[in-house]
């Protein structure tokens, strides 16, 4: 798929997420040197990862509840060189954790 701007292709894998029952955070980007412009962009299911410090062992005195499980869920966005165009440039749908069930996805942000 095509999109004209970075915001199109990030909109639509929300609506992706929402629909499938996840939902995404932006992970990461790549600008390019010469003129500062997003050649990469990637966003993530919000479980990706693992968090730094275990929650067991760090002296916080509210511990909230493990979030991220390792999803690999994500979707990458690359900017086509010979225009301002946005295109997906790789797609990984397996998720490592259940998805949210129709009837909860109103509790998503």
């Amino acid at each position: 798929m095509q999109f004209d701007t970075l915001q199109q292709g990030i909109s639509f894998y929300e609506n992706y997420a929402r629909v499938s029952g996840f939902d995404t955070r932006l992970y990461s980007r790549k600008k390019r040197k010469s003129d500062g412009k997003i050649s990469l962009k990637y966003c993530v299911c919000n479980k990706e990862g693992f968090r730094k410090t275990p929650r067991l062992q760090s002296n916080c005195k509210k511990k909230r509840p493990i979030t991220r499980m390792g999803c690999n869920a994500r979707i990458t966005l690359k900017l086509i060189n010979d225009q301002d165009n946005y295109i997906i440039f790789s797609f990984h749908e397996g998720h490592t954790h259940p998805l949210t069930t129709p009837n909860s996805v109103h509790h998503t942000k």
